[in-house]
């Protein structure tokens, strides 16, 4: 299903949401509005509100809180996003420049501080504490998933339990928390509540793992950054190490080279051992499978266009290029 397919039935909320996010980006302080605002508007796909405003939909949601929570969704998304290039030193995303490669890595920080410290005063807006206690535990873990991918970057001995513990809090735990909220706001059950979180666990696990497979096969201009980028930041994603795992001697003492010291100087054989090992084709077929079990998790809701809609971005999360 095409991205444009997925947001047919929430085109008039997401409309609201990217109005209350331009409204709530509004400062006194200029630079905050110009490097706030050069990110959100850098061509996300917005896959974590669109997210919020489906399960909502499909959860039988009437009201209009989903429109500030996934509003929330994406200020948190976006703080981490600064916060991530600073850390990363990266100089491209989106297919444009990092904001810290134009305004420098202090007011990339602090502009991601806005972000978190503005998306926690609309919380307050919204006056749930389920709804609080959801995204500030998220965010937690987002934090927490961070530190973990600092300690794994370059250790060619991690594991691949490892760094499915990293992508769960790091990028999965926001898509969790973005389905979650959809049962929470519309009052359902804690059943329900469980099994939406799940769909956005699975989803978020199954958007990260292709990432990681894009990182080595797409080309610059479809995935919008640098290709290789994680191993010039020597992260240890999951066709690095599942190639270590199934290469020859040769090939697996290049490719831990690579992780233990960054850089791209062996980019071409590392990805000649990706290729012949499998790796891609492995990590594809779990973020498959992790797809699936997100589809799985909908059962509990009645048929909708809304349904059908998250059934398809979960696929979209696996087939997409970009």
């Amino acid at each position: 299903m095409e991205i444009e397919r997925i947001r047919a039935p929430i085109a008039t909320d997401l409309h609201a949401v990217n109005a209350l996010i331009r409204g709530q980006l509004r400062s006194d302080v200029a630079l905050i509005n110009q490097l706030a605002g050069y990110i959100i508007d850098s061509g996300g796909k917005r896959l974590r509100p669109v997210t919020v405003l489906l399960a909502a939909q499909a959860c039988g949601y009437a009201g209009d809180q989903h429109i500030a929570a996934a509003a929330i969704i994406e200020f948190i998304h976006t703080a981490t996003l600064l916060h991530d290039d600073v850390v990363d030193e990266s100089n491209l995303r989106r297919g444009r420049e990092t904001a810290n490669a134009i305004w420098g890595n202090q007011a990339s920080v602090l502009v991601g501080d806005f972000l978190y410290s503005r998306s926690f005063q609309m919380m307050v807006g919204i006056g749930n504490l389920r709804v609080m206690a959801i995204l500030a535990d998220a965010t937690n873990a987002i934090a927490e998933g961070e530190v973990l991918q600092l300690l794994n970057c370059h250790d060619p001995d991690t594991t691949e339990e490892r760094y499915m513990a990293v992508i769960r809090s790091k990028t999965a735990k926001l898509f969790e928390a973005a389905a979650q909220l959809g049962a929470v706001l519309a009052g359902l059950p804690s059943e329900q509540e469980q099994a939406m979180g799940r769909y956005g666990m699975y989803l978020g696990t199954a958007f990260q793992l292709i990432d990681d497979v894009l990182d080595y096969s797409a080309s610059s201009a479809e995935l919008g950054k640098n290709i290789g980028d994680d191993l010039a930041e020597g992260k240890p994603t999951l066709p690095l190490i599942h190639a270590l795992r199934h290469s020859n001697a040769m090939e697996a003492q290049v490719i831990r080279e690579s992780i233990e010291h960054g850089g791209l100087e062996h980019i071409e054989a590392v990805t000649r051992a990706i290729e012949s090992s499998g790796a891609l084709d492995y990590t594809r077929a779990l973020a498959v499978e992790q797809a699936g079990l997100a589809t799985v998790s909908l059962a509990i809701l009645p048929d909708s266009p809304a349904k059908d809609a998250l059934m398809g971005l979960a696929q979209f999360a696996v087939n997409r290029r970009y």
